[in-house]
């Protein structure tokens, strides 16, 4: 596994495509507080419900500032059935080789139904308008964990 992300540290760079081809680039977004969240695969239960916990809190998010992206290896096709299936209206972005997550440090070893397999360590990461991690949060529960990142961010 990669080395995990601190706080204070710049956040790794990336262009990745979204959910519609368009190449979406972390520096584009410097000057916004932007939320990366890293699910391991769209359309499955907990992703689902990951997702649609941020969908259902974007509005609020996005008051206090905060741009919502999520990241996983699935390829643009599949994330863009994703988003009209569950209605989700911030961008989902595609990392298919993985390069991206080794740089956050989410690709590693983890347990799945009592195995040790190689996969994605679900994190979230708060970067600030500087481009600097202000949260990195890894191996959060799907369930729940948005409301504890909204507590966390102080967003009502």
């Amino acid at each position: 596994m990669t080395a995990r992300l601190e706080p204070g540290r710049l956040a790794p760079a990336f262009t990745l495509l979204d959910q519609d081809e368009n190449p979406v680039a972390l520096k584009d977004l410097r000057g916004r507080r932007v939320i990366l969240f890293f699910y391991p695969e769209a359309m499955t239960p907990g992703c689902t419900k990951e997702a649609c916990d941020f969908r259902d809190s974007l509005a609020p998010l996005q008051a206090a500032g905060y741009t919502i992206l999520g990241i996983s290896r699935d390829l643009p096709e599949k994330l863009e059935r994703f988003r009209e299936r569950d209605g989700l209206t911030y961008d989902l972005l595609s990392d298919p080789d993985h390069k991206v997550h080794l740089k956050y440090g989410v690709w590693g070893d983890k347990m799945n139904y009592g195995k040790l397999i190689k996969g994605v360590i679900r994190s979230t990461f708060v970067v600030n308008e500087k481009g600097r991690v202000e949260h990195a949060l890894y191996n959060v529960r799907a369930t729940g964990h948005v409301a504890r990142l909204r507590k966390l961010l102080g967003v009502g």
